[in-house]
């Protein structure tokens, strides 16, 4: 797995979005035992900290140091450094096992056969995520600019499954047909910038350029932005399943 996020764990702690409660509620709805639950690529910790209300323990698991150093501390979660494919933990472990906006960038095949180890018979399995959102019809147009053509050259190959709204990863569970779900969201503009910031794009033309992309459409986004109703829509994604 890259590890394109330690960089801003900060940045990525403060202005990523959450995932809505009705979503979590939905997901935990599905599993039968509320025993031990697995965040894999947690992160910060955003969705093991709300799987957390429902399950006695929790454990949230990333590759990166400085994002579980910035993760939530809660009483019934144990944040750990592991990779996604090839974790310490027991066999059939988990009653629910969670990936947020991050199994494209896994080895499927090793991934999904550690998935098949630690999970119990009986377990949900379930991918999150969210594409890109949309907003006013001006404020899109220079967001759309900038993510396809501005920095569209550094997006990773991988970023191409979040586009196909993870319709096309290899999901090789008995599939539970979902719901769909949105994340309605109002910003400032200090918010926006600092999520567009947290791309792993944005970060790639920084590293490439030496100067940082948003600069181009700074001041271009803020008119529009300023008079706006500063509301932003999230298309959120979720494949549950069990083992075959």
């Amino acid at each position: 797995m890259k590890d394109n996020f330690s960089k801003q764990a900060a940045e990525y702690s403060k202005f990523r979005p959450q995932y809505p409660d009705e979503m979590i509620d939905y997901l935990v709805s599905f599993v039968r035992n509320k025993g031990v639950a697995l965040d894999i690529a947690t992160g910060n910790g955003q969705v093991a900290q709300k799987l957390s209300s429902f399950f006695e323990t929790v454990y949230g698991i990333d590759i990166s140091q400085n994002q579980l150093n910035n993760a939530i501390p809660t009483e019934n979660i144990i944040y750990k450094v592991a990779a996604a494919e090839n974790t310490f933990f027991k066999n059939q472990e988990f009653d629910l096992i969670t990936v947020a906006q991050a199994v494209h960038w896994f080895d499927f095949d090793l991934f999904y056969k550690e998935i098949y180890r630690i999970l119990k018979p009986d377990g949900i399995f379930a991918v999150l995520g969210y594409g890109l959102f949309s907003t006013n019809a001006d404020s899109d147009k220079i967001v759309t600019d900038f993510y396809q053509n501005i920095v569209g050259p550094y997006w990773d190959a991988e970023r191409k499954y979040l586009d196909e709204n993870y319709k096309t990863i290899p999901f090789p569970f008995d599939e539970i047909v979902t719901k769909t779900f949105e994340n309605k969201l109002t910003w400032t503009f200090e918010e926006l910038i600092g999520y567009l910031e947290t791309w792993s794009a944005t970060q790639h033309y920084i590293s490439k350029n030496n100067k940082n992309p948003i600069d181009l459409i700074y001041d271009d986004l803020k008119i529009s932005w300023l008079k706006s109703d500063k509301k932003v829509t999230f298309p959120l994604l979720l494949r549950i399943g069990k083992l075959k």
